[in-house]
């Protein structure tokens, strides 16, 4: 069968083969390019470049509506020794029908996530797709379904919850989450978010008021850059590095770090198949095009565990994690008396499939995907919404809605502009 065939398949018959050792055909840490898993990437800029060589792929074609970006990209693909067998694509509809890519990398501002998941998995694809998983809640529930229909991989692109330091905590997520499980902090549990715990929520990222005209520049597909988001005119504020700033694309500082700081919250608490039922906010009124700063959001589960997410830093001597038994502070300090020997006594937390590679040959489900990264982004879409309206709001997490608010749940399922639906 065809490589790639035989990949999705998830079969292997370690019978029918006879295996060589990878040092004899070229090194011990050669990979044959026919046993290398095929990537496109959807939006080279700053972040999809910046993944061209990743985790045993072979990028085989690009896409992007600026031109200055796909050179930029062709030359990154250069230096990687990969330009002359790339395919450029400017409509990613195109390059979804390329039979000869295994995975679609998303790398474009998330007003496109949803939409371009769904379709990369009704072409066959797996997806790996950059964060928040989703600009809205209904989206990420149409990214599910589409995935689990089609029987694809997904890996959402924040990573914090299986490998690598977690911000100003000074050690990976493992140790804390083995620290809840241990029910030395007691339960239920209050977690604080905010410069004093090591988390920076990027206030700069805040959208302009007093935006003027502009001429589009000749190499960008404005009409395709903004595809199913509403209509507004061109200003270079509003896209490439800074659309951050607005409620169309994004959802500011929270829209771009939320998922980064609050994912391996909802993985420690135990939280990745449920949400918050109410979210309280207090915070300045927002303006309906531009996201703003704002001060405090409180997300409350059903059994009190509680997440605060500290806008105006007012909680400056909050612990990280605080319990009726004890506290985790900034830098792993906790009040628990031989904390490191007590957690060392303990199990490990189950193994998860840290790298995308592994999951997409063996058809077992990524440590971040569309299931648990769906609840992780509706943590950060119910403290949008709650920010663009101003007030509290009570949700249901198994009808994934808001209970009695009907300008909040239209947030949830926002309109596309025509022709683009999901």
């Amino acid at each position: 069968m065809e490589r790639r065939k035989f990949i999705r398949n998830g079969v292997v018959s370690m019978a029918a083969f006879s295996i060589i050792p990878s040092h004899v055909l070229g090194g011990r840490n050669y990979v044959a390019p026919s046993d290398q898993l095929t990537k496109a990437i959807i939006g080279v800029g700053s972040m999809g470049r910046g993944h061209i060589p990743y985790e045993d792929t072979r990028v085989v074609a690009i896409c992007d509506v600026d031109k200055r970006h796909i050179e930029l990209a062709k030359a990154e693909l250069a230096k990687a020794g990969m330009k002359n067998d790339v395919k450029v694509y400017h409509d990613y509809r195109e390059l979804l029908l390329n039979k000869d890519i295994d995975i679609v990398h998303i790398a474009t501002p998330p007003h496109w996530h949803g939409i371009m998941s769904v379709d990369a998995a009704n072409a066959g694809k797996d997806v790996w797709c950059e964060k928040p998983m989703t600009r809205t809640i209904g989206e990420g529930l149409r990214v599910k379904e589409a995935i689990a229909a089609n029987g694809r991989m997904f890996r959402l692109n924040t990573w914090f919850r299986f490998k690598d330091n977690f911000y100003g905590m000074n050690t990976t997520v493992k140790p804390i989450k083995k620290l809840v499980d241990s029910g030395l902090l007691g339960w239920p549990l209050k977690v604080t978010v905010n410069a004093a715990t090591g988390f920076d929520w990027k206030f700069y990222w805040i959208g302009r008021t007093d935006l003027d005209i502009q001429t589009v520049p000749a190499d960008l597909d404005y009409e395709m850059w903004l595809g199913p988001a509403p209509f507004k005119p061109y200003h270079p504020h509003r896209t490439h590095g800074t659309f951050r700033g607005y409620w169309d694309y994004d959802g500011g500082g929270l829209g771009d770090m939320g998922q980064h700081y609050l994912d391996p919250v909802q993985y420690f608490l135990g939280k990745d198949h449920t949400s918050p039922v109410r979210v309280d906010v207090d915070t300045e009124q927002q303006h309906p095009d531009a996201a703003g700063i704002w001060k405090r959001v409180e997300l409350t589960y059903a059994d009190g565990c509680k997440i605060i997410l500290d806008g105006d830093n007012r909680d400056k001597d909050a612990a990280y994690i605080e319990g009726p038994k004890g506290k985790l502070f900034k830098g792993f300090k906790s009040d628990i008396p031989d904390l490191e020997k007590k957690l060392a006594a303990l199990p490990d937390p189950d193994p998860q499939i840290g790298t995308f590679s592994d999951s997409v040959k063996s058809r077992q489900k990524f440590a971040l995907n569309e299931e648990n990264g769906f609840r992780s982004s509706t943590l950060v879409n119910m403290a949008i919404i709650a920010i663009r309206l101003g007030r509290s709001l009570k949700f249901d997490p198994d009808k994934c809605e808001f209970i009695d608010d009907h300008a909040a749940n239209l947030l949830i399922h926002q309109p596309m502009r025509a022709p683009w639906k999901i």
